[in-house]
Formats: C-alpha cells, structure tokens, sequence
C-alpha cells in the first residue's frame, strides 16, 4: 500500500504562479526554491534568500521536489533563458 505524504506548506492556485505548486500564503514557487538549491544553496542558505520563508517551509519544498522531481525539473527547464530563447527563435 503506497504511502502518502501530506505537504501542509505547499499548494497552487491558478491565479498565482500559473497554477504550479507554491509556498502556502505566498506567492513563491517551489521551482524557485530548487533553482537556488540545485546552484548548491543549503536549506539555510535559502532561508536567508528567501527571509519570509521558515525552514519548515523551505525543507517541506525540498520534501515536495522529491516526491515531483520530474514536474519541477520541466518547470524549471520551461523557465530558463535559454528554453525561452529557443521559443523565440522558433
């Protein structure tokens, strides 16, 4: 029987972040958390980044990346300068 974890700090909403998943009561993206963090960004440093954000919250978004690894990676690539530019030129 599978698991499941529940994510208390992460949601979305279509009117914010186009419908990715968020930091609940902000309008922060976990893809944004896990582009600093994928740039070697401890969960401290994050906090520091990100100053209206709680450990809680940031370790709750590494938690939900995770389980969504594949999503938020293409959400990610989707959003760099370089998929943009491709976009562009297409």
């Amino acid at each position: 029987m599978p698991t499941i974890v529940s994510h208390p700090y992460i949601t979305s909403r279509k009117d914010i972040g186009q419908g990715h998943p968020i930091i609940a009561g902000t309008r922060t993206r976990v893809s944004n958390i896990i582009a600093y963090y994928k740039l070697g960004f401890s969960p401290e440093e994050l906090a520091r980044e990100f100053p209206h954000l709680t450990l809680s919250q940031i370790h709750d978004a590494l938690s939900y990346y995770y389980e969504h690894q594949e999503k938020i990676d293409k959400e990610i690539e989707e959003d760099s300068e370089e998929y943009v530019k491709k976009l562009v030129q297409k």
